[in-house]
């Protein structure tokens, strides 16, 4: 990690309608679609972001800089994103980042372990809401960060560019490819996809798919349903 280096910002004043203005987020997400929705809200709010698909990327970025704001989607390709709280929490008090934790995966407990382990917020998926992301990290930086004066709350939603939930759906198809190896990383990729998008018929084969993997079988018949779906979606979507 960086030495001596507090919050990453920029040599400028936040305002009443960029609230973010001057601080730097490093999202740690490995999903294009979620990724680009942060991306949206950070532009709507002011700030720059920078993004990490894995946890070994989220440390290549953090011993080079030091963010203002880190956002960690809890299922990564290489480990847990609680590791990574935990790891932030415990720096010291004046360098360390606002901690946001995310996931669109089943589970209430998966806020509490989060919480726990040091984050200071949990957000569920999907984030759309311009108003909700800017008062959460408004809520956790130091008073002399946020803007002064009133501030009118947006109430205005984003929608991220379909070609990078095209991205999340091939590459999922490419993972189900490999077997059921791939379910406990896919599932809850999948789960968190299908409630960003709202597609009933994602959340269908989700929950298939999390089934199988509890119950330990039926594992095939899951994984060609799910793959169907997804393949019927890449298929909509060469034809828009």
């Amino acid at each position: 990690m960086p030495e001596d280096q507090g919050y990453m910002t920029m040599n400028v004043h936040a305002t009443a309608l960029r609230p973010l203005l001057g601080l730097t987020v490093l999202v740690v997400e490995d999903s294009r679609f979620a990724s680009e929705a942060i991306r949206l809200l950070c532009i709507r709010s002011g700030a720059r972001i920078r993004r990490a698909d894995s946890l070994t990327a989220a440390h290549r970025h953090l011993r080079v800089y030091r963010p203002s704001v880190v956002i960690i989607d809890l299922g990564l390709p290489d480990g847990s994103g609680v590791d990574l709280i935990a790891e932030l929490a415990g720096e010291d008090a004046s360098a360390r980042p606002v901690i946001l934790a995310t996931s669109g995966a089943d589970g209430d407990g998966m806020a509490q372990v989060a919480l726990d382990h040091g984050a200071d917020e949990f957000l569920p998926k999907p984030i759309a809401s311009v108003a909700q992301f800017q008062q959460t990290i408004l809520s956790h930086l130091p008073v002399d960060m946020r803007p002064a004066g009133p501030r009118l709350m947006s109430d205005e939603t984003i929608s991220p560019d379909p070609i990078a939930l095209t991205e999340d759906l091939s590459h999922l198809d490419e993972l189900l490819g490999s077997g059921q190896d791939a379910l406990p990383y896919v599932t809850p990729f999948l789960q968190g996809l299908a409630r960003l998008t709202d597609d009933s018929e994602l959340k269908r084969v989700s929950a298939g798919l999390s089934a199988a993997m509890k119950s330990g079988t039926g594992h095939r018949a899951a994984i060609t349903a799910t793959r169907d779906m997804i393949r019927a979606r890449l298929d909509m979507r060469e034809l828009v």
